[in-house]
């Protein structure tokens, strides 16, 4: 199970990096500055390019979705290891986007979290603490054996 864990760390960690160029190649193409707040940029973006957005956000969503049902044994396990891929797939996008464009240039940095259904928006030191907290609760939940 240790193992597990593991690799669905290392591959939330992949799997942000790989979203975090493909966001700063997207900042680039459309013109957003980086130290911008992407709920300005929201604004900026033409409609059907945001609907094109919104298919690659479900893509990762449900991506993270098979990842965790392929390797979960019961549907505890399976929303254990969703909730676990996520938290280190959004934590660590936002470190390779800090560490590629030196976005964003504060944790108070309002950012657009997900378009689907409609913008999520919120400082960047929300989803970065509820994904730190979810890696901790389960990593305390694990060690003492209360999740198996």
């Amino acid at each position: 199970m240790t193992l597990k864990f593991i690799l669905l760390a290392v591959f939330g960690i992949a799997m942000a990096h790989l979203e975090g160029v493909v966001v700063v190649y997207l900042r680039k193409a459309i013109g957003i500055l980086d130290s911008d707040s992407n709920k300005e940029a929201v604004n900026q973006i033409n409609p059907w390019y945001l609907k094109v957005e919104m298919t690659r956000e479900a893509a990762t969503i449900i991506m993270l979705a098979v990842i965790a049902y392929l390797t979960g044994t019961s549907w505890v396990e399976k929303g254990i290891f969703f909730l676990w891929t996520f938290a280190f797939w959004d934590l660590f996008y936002y470190l390779s986007l800090f560490i590629l464009i030196k976005w964003p240039p504060s944790l108070n940095t309002i950012d657009v979290l997900f378009l689907i259904p409609k913008p999520w928006i919120a400082p960047v030191w929300f989803p970065i603490g509820v994904s730190s907290l979810t890696i901790i609760v389960i990593a305390i939940l694990y060690l003492f054996r209360i999740i198996p």
